[in-house]
């Protein structure tokens, strides 16, 4: 009798511990990170009779979860590259909205500027006509500088995403920590603690937004996570910090760092492998870095280009002189590493300097500068945007710009980084007010003889180098009627300083004295031009032309001022566009790992209502067991009384 009621006790037992899990995993259904849980069942050993065994019924073994560790780590992975990306792109929108298209960028702007000294070359003394130059001018130092503040802005919030991201992961680590001293007491209970692994799995998958991270079992069933190719971050019930670390060169530009020693030990920007946390790295150290740059390289030549123009022209000034300064930029910057030697106040001891020699071979990159170890006063530089390295000496010329050892040298192991265009859209501005200012004369004006048989007529007059004399007189004698002459430069007494003979092409200009002439029609033998200092600077237009022309001069990269621009637009757009793709393909990727997961752990409502009535009914039958051995039982007692 005793038998028959352990059965069904048991049976009761077992059905009761069905149903509850059944419950708690439909009550459970919603709850991110969980996983359907089973109770397990085992044939209670059988008792020996003479007759045979009989069986004692089941026994509840244990209560497990539906779990796969491969397919928890395949959507720890697919998080981690999809959030990057995610967040990459997120950045890169932004980026691009700083170079707009259409009238609202920078490229309109200059050229709307430059289209400007058609006016000026219609109406030379007209100051309207010169006012409206200046203050499309300033627009263009306006939008550059509006450029430059947003870049700011943006690099602000990268930073302050950065930070709230690094006190997340304290946060998650700190609690895996926790969740691993107590997964690793309840070990000794005999059972696994299922909703507590469930809490330590969410963890981590949260954590690989973030950061990507490895993940190692112990065998205390407490969980290593690994950052970075084998960086602790949790081992056991202890959590390692990280740190937002200033950059070496820029204190505008944090890196990640670890608090493992007395000092922060900075982790690689390309080491972290994926999370939002390298998604924001990898933006800031290549694509901000090389928006602010191609940005200041538009700056630095666009400014040169027309301050060159204005130099090589007259105002109307009384007397007229050289065109001032139209525009101006800061000068290159040079920041040295942290790490370099210091004196006892905390200053540098060694210096670098730099300065452009030519504005149009500026490249959009930030160098690095370090002695070079092989050969001694020598430096190594390298070029950020591409890696390529160049071997220095002092006063050498690089892409543009000198570099300038200061005394003491730097010595080993100190660096230097370089910024020839980084900081000229900041600085950029407009220092010419004074519309009297605008140099649209030439300071040489061609005449052509009476007597002149050819057809040749001025096409285009205009200073073409810093070198002309402005005092000097050039005449020219055609002596055949293919093209040849014979020159002669008078200086401002008359008297010839300089001669000689060439021979003019249709389309080719004539350069002499730093001036370039450009005719059309043919000359013939015996035609004379003479080229001279322009006796009315304010009615002469041919500086305003020229102007016109830089419309079309190379400034950047082989292309014109508004060539370049749309190229740095390009530039941008295309990252846009491959962020947009590997985006799209891992966030899908990251979709399939989250149903395969739930597939395996999720909680199925329909199954789980299925079970629920089965179990139901099992508890039932079961009850029925324990009914059946009362009634026996209460038979055996009125047979006994009886």
């Amino acid at each position: 009798m005793s038998a028959l009621i352990s059965l069904g006790s048991r049976a009761m037992g077992a059905a009761y511990a069905q149903l509850q899990t059944t419950s708690n995993n439909i009550s459970n259904s919603g709850v991110a990170g969980y996983s359907r849980q089973e109770v397990k069942l085992a044939t209670a050993d059988g008792q020996y009779t003479g007759a045979g065994f009989f069986g004692k019924g089941v026994d509840v073994v244990t209560v497990t979860r539906a779990h796969d560790d491969f397919l928890t780590n395949q959507v720890a992975v697919k998080t981690s590259q999809a959030s990057a990306d995610s967040t990459r792109l997120e950045q890169l929108t932004k980026l691009e909205a700083i170079f707009p298209i259409g009238e609202n960028g920078i490229g309109s702007a200059a050229g709307a500027l430059l289209n400007d000294f058609g006016d000026v070359a219609s109406a030379p003394s007209d100051s309207s006509a010169r006012q409206v130059v200046l203050s499309d001018a300033e627009e263009v130092a306006s939008r550059f500088q509006d450029a430059a503040t947003q870049l700011d802005a943006v690099q602000a919030g990268v930073t302050a995403d950065l930070k709230t991201s690094i006190a997340s992961v304290n946060t998650i680590t700190k609690n895996i920590a926790k969740l691993n001293l107590q997964i690793s007491s309840a070990k000794g209970l005999g059972q696994p603690p299922n909703d507590l692994l469930d809490q330590r799995d969410q963890l981590v998958q949260q954590l690989s937004g973030l950061v990507q991270v490895t993940t190692v079992p112990a065998d205390d069933d407490s969980l290593g996570v690994f950052i970075a190719g084998g960086q602790q971050l949790v081992l056991g019930s202890s959590a390692t910090q990280l740190l937002a670390v200033q950059d070496s060169f820029d204190p505008a530009q944090y890196h990640i760092g670890v608090s493992d020693g007395p000092k922060p030990r900075v982790l690689a920007d390309d080491a972290l492998g994926g999370g939002s946390i390298a998604g924001l790295m990898t933006f800031q150290s290549k694509d901000l870095r090389d928006g602010r740059n191609l940005l200041g390289q538009l700056a630095s030549t666009f400014s040169s280009m027309m301050n060159q123009q204005q130099a090589l022209g007259l105002d109307q000034s009384k007397p007229a002189t050289s065109g001032a300064a139209m525009f101006s930029v800061a000068t290159p910057r040079t920041l040295p590493s942290a790490g370099n030697a210091k004196d006892a106040s905390g200053n540098f001891i060694s210096s670098v300097g730099i300065s452009v020699t030519d504005a149009t071979a500026l490249q959009p990159s930030d160098y690095q500068l370090q002695p070079d170890p092989s050969s001694a006063g020598s430096y190594l530089v390298t070029r950020l945007s591409d890696g390529k390295q160049t071997s220095v000496v002092n006063g050498d010329t690089l892409d543009g710009f000198q570099i300038n050892i200061g005394s003491p040298a730097p010595g080993a192991g100190e660096r230097f980084l370089l910024q020839p265009v980084g900081n000229a859209a900041a600085s950029f501005q407009r220092v010419l007010s004074d519309p009297k200012g605008i140099a649209a004369a030439s300071p040489v004006t061609a005449s052509f003889g009476v007597n002149n048989t050819g057809t040749a007529t001025l096409g285009a007059l205009s200073a073409a180098s810093p070198t002309l004399d402005k005092t000097a007189t050039v005449n020219l004698s055609f002596t055949d009627n293919n093209g040849g002459y014979n020159w002669q430069q008078l200086d401002s007494s008359g008297a010839v300083v300089s001669s000689g003979s060439a021979t003019w092409t249709a389309g080719t200009p004539i350069s002499l004295n730093g001036f370039s002439l450009q005719l059309d029609g043919v000359p013939k033998s015996g035609d004379t031009i003479a080229v001279k200092p322009t006796a009315d600077p304010s009615s002469n237009n041919g500086n305003a032309l020229a102007f016109i022309d830089l419309s079309n001069k190379i400034v950047a990269n082989g292309e014109s001022i508004t060539g370049a621009y749309a190229s740095a637009m390009s530039n941008i757009g295309v990252r846009v566009q491959a962020a947009t793709t590997a985006s799209g393909i891992s966030s899908a990727a990251q979709s399939q790992a989250v149903t395969a997961q739930a597939n395996k752990s999720g909680v199925n409502l329909d199954e789980e209502a299925a079970r629920l009535i089965q179990y139901q009914q099992a508890y039932q039958a079961s009850a029925k067991i324990l009914q059946v051995a009362q009634t026996v039982f209460d038979t055996l007692l009125q047979m006994t009384a009886h």
